[in-house]
């Protein structure tokens, strides 16, 4: 399997200016690809291949000698990137949607580049575990806050805003837990509750954007005064951009945790099968943002396939409704969280009530149905 490592890297004022160089003259790259292949179907109605755009590079490489301090397979990834783009969006006009058509990248819209084959050729970790050899860039310091695993295959060096990381995609063996018969089923929520287990377990919502938001809110009137072009302004923007990402972090790190100790924990875990982008364009959105639903999921899923488990998605309908002790459905409204089944009696809170309504569904549903599974 696949495993990526991100460490952050410290270059200097000069390997700073490098970096940025490359990733304008990528950026230049990727736009003029793009140009060419608007400009051969608007006027002639042809389609150029990534192939032929491929073999125009050392062309590009003799005439323009900024290009020869960038290896070669760093633009070859740029053509592959721009030929990308545009199989998605021919893929998606297929499907009978109504994609964008492939954009040209601002300065603040291309923020990476990468060395296909760093495992061999561009990308060289050297001699004591402090610093990385970057083609075209020198030795950069990088900070190895764990140890690279498996055989390295992909680098990619990226921006985020002042700060350079540099992504490692290796090749690592799988290593399973211990085999684990448990089922949990979780209820996710957004306020004051992130997750609600079957076993009765709340995890508390952290809210980073909700706490965050004052602060957040100073720093975005301060940028709207600020005058445009100025250096106040760049300064401005820095520090909303700051905000920002760590608020970002600070979600993905409590992710993390919560996801790696279900794994752990559990041989199989159940969720609904929720239409996020749906509940992002809601009234609740907000707060379905701020939890951050679809990041969790997607990092729950990666862990569990790494430790040999099970992640089951199954219907979320009347999961919230059902009562999971006699089946008897019955609506109530949203802000009542606690309630008593008129038919058999059971009290219960009402996410955990969903939540072992999840579970049952992954054991009773027929495999096949959605994402769902039999779930022993």
């Amino acid at each position: 399997m696949h495993k990526a490592f991100k460490y952050r890297l410290y270059p200097t004022q000069p390997q700073q200016k490098d970096l940025e160089r490359t990733l304008s003259l990528c950026r230049h790259l990727y736009n003029a690809a793009l140009q060419e292949r608007r400009e051969a179907y608007r006027k002639a109605g042809q389609n150029v291949t990534y192939y032929e755009q491929k073999r125009s590079l050392v062309e590009i490489r003799a005439e323009l000698p900024e290009y020869q301090r960038i290896h070669s397979q760093v633009l070859q990834n740029v053509i592959e990137r721009v030929d990308k783009a545009f199989q998605g969006f021919f893929r998606r006009v297929k499907q009978g949607q109504t994609p964008g058509y492939p954009r040209f990248k601002g300065k603040e819209r291309y923020d990476s580049f990468t060395f296909p084959q760093a495992g061999t050729t561009g990308v060289k970790l050297q001699a004591g575990g402090k610093r990385v050899l970057i083609y075209g860039i020198g030795s950069v310091k990088c900070k190895f806050h764990r140890p690279l695993e498996g055989k390295v295959k992909t680098a990619t060096v990226k921006r985020e805003g002042e700060q350079w990381y540099i992504v490692f995609t290796c090749e690592v063996e799988s290593r399973p837990l211990p085999p684990n018969d448990q089922a949990i089923g979780i209820d996710l929520g957004t306020n004051p509750h992130f997750l609600i287990t079957s076993e009765g377990e709340m995890v508390e919502a952290p809210r980073y954007f909700q706490k965050a938001q004052a602060k957040l809110a100073r720093a975005q009137r301060g940028l709207s005064r600020k005058k445009r072009g100025s250096s106040r302004r760049k300064q401005a923007r820095r520090r909303v951009a700051r905000l920002h990402r760590k608020i970002a972090n600070q979600r993905k790190d409590f992710h993390h945790k919560v996801a790696r100790r279900l794994v752990n924990q559990y041989g199989t875990i159940v969720h609904e099968d929720l239409n996020i982008l749906g509940l992002a364009r809601s009234r609740t959105a907000k707060g379905v943002l701020d939890a951050g639903w679809a990041a969790f999921l997607q990092i729950l899923a990666y862990k569990a396939e790494e430790a040999g488990r099970r992640v089951v998605g199954v219907d979320p309908k009347y999961t919230s409704q059902d009562c999971p002790v006699c089946g008897r459905r019955e609506k109530k409204p949203l802000w009542v969280r606690e309630f008593t089944c008129p038919a058999c009696g059971a009290s219960l809170h009402r996410d955990v009530a969903a939540a072992l309504n999840v579970l049952v569904k992954a054991r009773t549903e027929p495999s096949g149905m959605g994402t769902a599974r039999a779930v022993p």
